[in-house]
C-alpha cells in the first residue's frame, strides 16, 4: 500500500479536497467533475460497500494504518500532517480520513418508483444537514427511496453524507423534473401524495386509512417556507403531525422521521 506524503497544501494531486467548507465552490466543482468526498472511516467504508469507485484517499499521516485492510486498487493514498490537511481542506480534519469517490449516474424517477412501496419527496430542501438527517431516517424507518425537486441540495455533498452516516449510499434517489408537474408521474405510478403541512384542514397522519398508507409518497418542503402552493395543489391529501403547547411544526428532518415511523409502524421488522 504505497503512501504519498503531501507537504504542500496547494499540491495539485489533492485538488479534489481543496476548500471543502466553501459550499459554492464545492457545488461548482464536485458534480461537474463527477466526484464527491467521504469524510471519516465509517462513511468511507460504506461508500466502498455500496460500490462507488474511489479516486484517491487523503489521510492524517498518523492514521494510514486505518486503511491497511482495504483493497485500495489503483487509487493513490495521500498522507499529510494535520496542519497541511487543515490548510488544504479549510477545516480541522478531526476524523483523519477523507476519500474522493466517483459519482454514478442517477436513475430516472420512473425506475426508482417502480421498485418502491413508500417514498419521501422533498421540495427546495437545500440545507445539507437536514438532507443528510432525512436520508438517515428514510434508511432506518422503512422507506424505499427519496425523490428531489431540482432545487434541493446535493445528497452527496460532504456534510449531507456525513450527517446521514453514509446511509445516503443505501437509499435510491432521483430528481423529479419538471417541478411540480412531475408529481403527476408519482401519482400515475400508484402512489398517494401526502403533503405535510400544519394547515388547519390537514388530516392527522395517524388517521390516514389503509388505502392512503399502502403506497404513500410523503411530500415535505423547506425549513420555514414549507411547501409551495403549486406542490400542495398537486398532492392528494394534506397531512399534519398533531402538535402540542402551541408548537406549529417540527424541523423538516424530525417531521420526516416521525411521519416515516407512523406510516411503517405496523410493518414486520
Amino acid at each position: 500500500m504505497p503512501v504519498h506524503l503531501i507537504t504542500d497544501p496547494d499540491d495539485e494531486r489533492i485538488a479534489d479536497y481543496r476548500a471543502l467548507t466553501d459550499v459554492e465552490l464545492r457545488t461548482r466543482w464536485e458534480p461537474p467533475h463527477g466526484l464527491f468526498i467521504a469524510e471519516g472511516e465509517l462513511v468511507l467504508r460504506r461508500a466502498l460497500r455500496a460500490g462507488y469507485p474511489v479516486r484517491s484517499y487523503l489521510v492524517d499521516a498518523k492514521r494510514v494504518d486505518q486503511l491497511a485492510d482495504l483493497d485500495t486498487g489503483d487509487a493513490p493514498i495521500y498522507a499529510a500532517t494535520p496542519d497541511v490537511l487543515q490548510q488544504a481542506t479549510g477545516f480541522h480534519v478531526h476524523r483523519g480520513v477523507l476519500a474522493s469517490f466517483r459519482r454514478r449516474p442517477q436513475p430516472p424517477a420512473a425506475e426508482v418508483l417502480a421498485a418502491a412501496r413508500r417514498v419521501v419527496i422533498l421540495e427546495d430542501v437545500n440545507n445539507h444537514t437536514n438532507l443528510g438527517a432525512i436520508f438517515r431516517a428514510v434508511a432506518g424507518l422503512g422507506v424505499d427511496a427519496v425523490l428531489l425537486s431540482p432545487t434541493c441540495a446535493d445528497p452527496l455533498y460532504r456534510r449531507s453524507v456525513r450527517v446521514s452516516m453514509g446511509e445516503v449510499f443505501a437509499v435510491p434517489y432521483a430528481k423529479l423534473d419538471p417541478w411540480p408537474d412531475a408529481l403527476a408521474e408519482v401519482r400515475a405510478a400508484g402512489f398517494t401524495v401526502l403533503a405535510m403541512t400544519p394547515a388547519p384542514d390537514a388530516v392527522p397522519i395517524q388517521h390516514l386509512d389503509a388505502g392512503q398508507r399502502a403506497r404513500a409518497a410523503l411530500l415535505l418542503g423547506a425549513e420555514g417556507a414549507g411547501l409551495t402552493r403549486a406542490a400542495m395543489d398537486a398532492s392528494d391529501v394534506r397531512v399534519v403531525i398533531p402538535m402540542r403547547r402551541g408548537v406549529d411544526s417540527l424541523n423538516v428532518a424530525a417531521a420526516t422521521a416521525v411521519a416515516c415511523w407512523e406510516l411503517g409502524r405496523d410493518d414486520p421488522l
